[in-house]
């Protein structure tokens, strides 16, 4: 994986592999598995998943001009029509009720609920506190 540049380090195709999003076969594998011509290589990198043909093996990183001759890109186009959507949409995917709402969630949350107005600890300015 490393060697013909899907990932950009040995250690993050390592990782990959032990994460279980690298598959041969419908099979997770481990970072030692040896690889042969015709083996294909599922390679899940959200929201995607990548399909690569074996077609070479090599045991040095080479040139990305280099890569077509060792590996075939067979990724359905449905896949791609996913990443690009996913992109334009612009959406980060949270789950329910994890992490802080941003400063944008906040406002909308308070405008739609109005809660602002309701708290007594928040100071308002427009008082007059003259002494008496």
């Amino acid at each position: 994986m490393w060697a013909t540049r899907i990932f950009k380090t040995r250690s993050i195709a390592t990782e990959a592999c032990k994460k279980n999003r690298i598959l041969i076969g419908d099979m997770p594998v481990k970072p030692s598995r040896m690889i042969k011509a015709g083996d294909v290589i599922a390679v899940r990198k959200p929201p995607i998943t990548y399909s690569f043909r074996v077609l070479d093996v090599t045991g040095n990183r080479m040139g990305a001009k280099l890569v077509p001759q060792y590996f075939e890109n067979i990724t359905l186009p449905e896949e791609y029509e996913m990443l690009e959507l996913s992109k334009i949409s612009g959406f980060v995917d949270r789950a329910k009720g994890l992490g802080r709402p941003t400063k944008k969630e906040r406002r909308d949350l308070n405008d739609f609920t109005g809660s602002e107005s309701n708290n007594p600890y928040i100071f308002n300015f427009d008082e007059n506190w003259e002494d008496d």
